[in-house]
């Protein structure tokens, strides 16, 4: 057991460290929070108002949560800085701060911050302009703000590329891994209550969303295959917050000189979720397919006892492959990459094997009730897409087109580069 004084001396150790330093807004917090003080320090030094509060605003501005968005985006938001600046120099000078002098301000910002190409930093061009001509009523003092955007911008930019932001990979597959047990814990539900079509709901998981609290008695099948259907429907908010995760993973890896392979993360992680997206898809269209054989069924069991238990156990197998497939996608180490590749390909395997089995009973199925072939077929549709997209083999596929992609495009952009120089140097 550790001692007292071991805790202390080493604070990843501590449980409440180790999640907010993994929290991409406590760590913006503090690096605006030091960025933006020690930007007002600098000014107070070089510029001569009392209080150079321009400075940290910029810096505030300036500082991102990753290296390459602060460098894309630094530029933009200075220039729309310093445009405002100028604007609100501009204004004070000539009428000082009235109602309708602000309605200019604004009104001058927006359309002058549009051709100056800030993008979407236009409105900042207006908030800037405002809270200098708030503070800024003499001519004498224009060009001291002007300095402190300067000092903010610098001090900003300085910031982090000296102390580079964290990397978001380990957020973001831990993003991806949780959608995979989302999903798979639907997969799971279906499976149980194909073999049980009256069971109850879990009680540690509450009501059902598409029912609400009378829930809790026993549904029927098609109650409860649509609110399995409408599960399957709010996958997609979790895969929207999924792909915000892994962007900001993907630009805290662009440009960072922590991270060697950066490119090829980028592609395994976006890959891998683009391939849990198409399940997800998949997964909604196959609880439509139960849904509407429930209605059909009027209560009645949707198939026969042992194509049940096969069905059952086949989407158990599938489930497993989903969450295999994640670690997979997530894993940093060849050895652990390796594991999960061996267990992906047995559990695909046993899914196949249950898949096939569960064939033979639906097509024996479709025989005794030909009214509902489409559905027993798409149903083993659905199963095969989502096995195939998940499938080492298509997987590797992806990947090499992904690799090939990005090498044709960054060859085109050094050929054009290329050009121009070439152009140059003709003209000089």
């Amino acid at each position: 057991m550790p001692r007292p004084s071991d805790w202390f001396v080493h604070p990843r150790r501590w449980p409440w460290w180790q999640r907010w330093r993994r929290d991409p807004f406590v760590v913006q917090t503090v690096r605006s929070t030091a960025a933006a003080t020690l930007s007002y320090v600098v000014a107070l030094q070089l510029s001569a108002e009392p209080a150079p509060l321009t400075a940290p605003l910029t810096a505030l501005l300036v500082v991102q949560v990753t290296l390459y968005s602060t460098l894309k985006t630094s530029l933009r938001r200075v220039n729309s800085v310093v445009v405002g600046v100028l604007i609100a120099i501009a204004f004070s000078a000539l009428v000082g701060l009235t109602w309708w002098s602000l309605a200019l301000v604004i009104l001058a910002s927006l359309v002058v911050g549009r051709f100056v190409r800030v993008e979407e930093f236009i409105p900042e061009v207006a908030i800037s302009a405002m809270l200098v001509l708030g503070v800024t009523q003499v001519a004498d003092t224009a060009w001291d703000r002007v300095l402190e955007t300067l000092i903010g911008a610098v001090v900003g930019l300085l910031f982090n590329v000296l102390l580079v932001p964290p990397v978001w990979v380990d957020t973001a597959g831990d993003s991806i891994v949780d959608l995979a047990r989302r999903m798979r814990q639907l997969l799971l539900d279906i499976g149980e209550e194909l073999t049980d079509p009256y069971r109850r709901p879990d009680p540690a998981r509450g009501p059902d969303p598409a029912r609400g609290p009378e829930s809790a008695a026993s549904p029927a099948p098609a109650e409860r295959a649509v609110a399995r259907l409408h599960e399957a429907r709010l996958l997609d908010n979790d895969v929207a917050d999924v792909d915000a995760a892994l962007r900001q993973a993907e630009d805290s890896l662009r440009m960072n000189p922590r991270v060697k392979e950066g490119l090829l993360h980028r592609i395994v992680l976006r890959t891998g979720l683009d391939t849990l997206e198409i399940c997800a898809v998949v997964l909604r269209v196959l609880t439509r397919t139960l849904t509407d054989l429930a209605k059909d069924r009027h209560g009645a069991a949707l198939f026969r006892e042992e194509t049940s238990e096969a069905l059952q156990e086949t989407v158990r197998h599938l489930a497993d492959v989903l969450v295999t497939f994640a670690v997979l996608v997530t894993s940093h180490s060849s050895a652990g990459s390796e594991r999960a590749e061996e267990h992906l390909g047995e559990e695909l395997r046993a899914a196949r094997a249950a898949r096939d089995r569960a064939a033979g009973m639906l097509r024996s199925e479709a025989r005794d009730d030909p009214g509902h072939w489409q559905l027993y077929g798409a149903l083993l549709a659905e199963i095969d897409r989502v096995l195939d997209e998940l499938d080492p083999d298509h997987r590797g596929r992806r990947l090499m087109e992904e690799l090939d992609r990005h090498t044709r495009a960054r060859e085109e952009r050094r050929r054009r580069v290329t050009s121009l120089a070439t152009r140059a140097r003709r003209v000089s």
